[in-house]
């Protein structure tokens, strides 16, 4: 355990070092003895939410549901409607995570904030966990369905469900190698991905505009409806095709993962926590639209035969060589973005333990020698490889899954920006990044938003509804409920109290 005077500390700059000395000086003030290095800058852990958005390949994986459910119109007017609404939701958390920067994230700000009612907290840390879990399983199958597109386009050959979830258990374990490591390797990861999906996008935005054989109207971009749900309601179809977009900035949070690794958190957590939506939104507006421009045929990429729909896109609008090159440029972005989703379960599952929220308190809180919970991260890749393993005997089933994963990080906002609208006096004191009179009003638009969209994400998306295209996240999601509320009964109950104390203020 890493003394804040530890004598082994790399020697830092004086201004470097004041910095350092606030950050654990809030930390010890919340109760917990710093146990990690500072290692991480703003570009560090701007590039962590960032790197979990994963514009790039949010917006690469879901492109067909939105272009299937109002195409055009749909997409342009549902990206930016949903990216404000998602830009509220991260003031809303950034404005807490301010006040309580620590890796416990969402969990222990809803401890925090309600601590008379315990139950709220261990209920937000395990399905927010459980949601990392997932949403990293989902992200390293997307990577094994882009190589298995990279094949189907490049070697003409079909990969088979086993091949396609044997190369995933690959990724899945190459990204627990990466997250053992430690805090460097995906510092310095997540700072080459800001750039890597800067200068991806501009790559692929000029490959698209520039090899299209054909661009399309503005009337189509802005104004073309498409319908391929069978529902008969145009606003539903249009309001499906948002699950799209929020499936594509959920992410924001995960800088207040490393808030206990990052230099003067209780500012650069909470602006990383906006400024990756912010440029998200920004990124994600000029590549969508280059992709409205170039797409060649919709019912192509309706009917398409290759792993990744998007894939047919690319093919029709720049031809076989550039398609390997962009396909390629997107699967990297993705193996990036999913590395992260494991960063944060593990740390999040260092936090439970530290409050007696999780099981095996002793191994989940160990580090190893680059400062890693490798505990923690090893189960998230071994729960990982279990899901993949789905996949070979239903997509069905696998897909139900991971569609849970959307809705239980939507669930997991939802808590304490809760708290915030029900009981405003919850949050005792403000950090220096804080939302002033608008703080409320920004809460409730946050809270009536996620609301909506949980309500959203378990509407049927086709119709008539068969038990092929039925959505199962309902019966995922509420799997989830079951396990947490019956964890919590049968052990939760009896352990948890609260957020603990690791340091006592009196030491000081």
């Amino acid at each position: 355990m890493r003394n804040i005077s530890d004598s082994q500390a790399p020697e830092l700059h004086p201004k470097t070092e004041i910095s350092h000395a606030e950050s654990d000086k809030r930390l010890l003030d919340l109760g917990y003895q710093p146990e990690f290095r500072r290692e991480m800058s703003l570009f560090g852990v701007l590039g962590i939410s960032f790197c979990a958005i994963g514009i790039l390949t949010g917006m690469s994986s879901a492109f067909q549901t939105g272009l299937f459910s109002g195409g055009p119109l749909g997409l342009f007017w549902g990206w930016n409607i949903c990216s404000i609404f998602m830009l509220l939701i991260a003031l809303s958390l950034a404005e807490i995570c301010s006040a309580y920067p620590t890796m416990g994230g969402l969990y222990f700000w809803v401890c925090q904030m309600k601590p008379n009612v315990p139950v709220l907290g261990f209920c937000t840390g395990w399905i927010y966990s459980i949601a990392m879990v997932l949403t990293g399983t989902s992200g390293n199958l997307s990577v094994a369905l882009y190589l298995a597109s990279l094949a189907e386009v490049g070697q003409f050959r079909q990969l088979t469900r086993v091949e396609i979830a044997a190369i995933a258990w690959g990724i899945n374990v190459l990204s627990g190698i990466i997250n053992t490591i430690g805090t460097k390797a995906i510092g310095r990861m997540s700072s080459f991905n800001i750039w890597w999906t800067f200068g991806g996008t501009f790559v692929l935005v000029v490959t698209l505009l520039v090899k299209a054989p054909e661009k399309n109207r503005a009337a189509f971009v802005f104004t073309d409806y498409e319908n391929f749900t069978g529902w008969n309601s145009r606003g539903f179809v249009v309001l499906l095709g948002f699950l799209q977009a929020v499936y594509t900035l959920e992410g924001c949070e995960t800088a207040a993962q490393v808030a206990e690794e990052t230099q003067r958190a209780e500012w650069l957590a909470p602006i990383a926590v906006v400024g990756s939506v912010v440029g998200s939104w920004l990124v994600g507006l000029v590549y969508m639209l280059a992709l409205l421009f170039a797409v060649q045929n919709i019912g192509n990429v309706q009917s398409t035969s290759y792993a990744i729909p998007i894939a047919q896109l690319y093919y029709d609008a720049v031809g076989r060589k550039l398609t390997l090159m962009c396909l390629t440029v997107i699967a990297l972005a993705q193996f990036m973005a999913a590395v992260t989703a494991f960063t944060a379960s593990s740390r999040l599952f260092y936090a439970l333990a530290r409050d007696n929220a999780f099981p095996f308190k002793r191994q989940f809180m160990k580090l190893n020698r680059w400062q890693s919970p490798y505990i923690g991260v090893w189960l998230s890749v071994g729960v990982g490889c279990i899901i993949a393993s789905a996949y070979i005997g239903s997509v069905i089933a696998f897909n139900a899954i991971l569609s849970s994963a959307a809705i239980s990080v939507m669930l997991a906002y939802l808590q304490p920006i809760l708290i915030r609208v029900f009981w405003p006096a919850s949050l005792k004191e403000r950090g220096p990044f804080h939302l002033g009179r608008w703080s409320w009003i920004i809460n409730l638009l946050s809270f009536a938003f996620t609301i909506f969209i949980c309500v959203l994400f378990i509407l049927p998306t086709a119709h008539p509804v068969t038990e092929l295209n039925m959505n199962y996240s309902v019966v995922s999601v509420g799997a989830i409920i079951v396990i947490v509320s019956v964890t919590w009964a049968t052990w939760g109950r009896g352990r948890f109290v609260g957020a603990l104390q690791t340091h006592l203020k009196t030491e000081r």
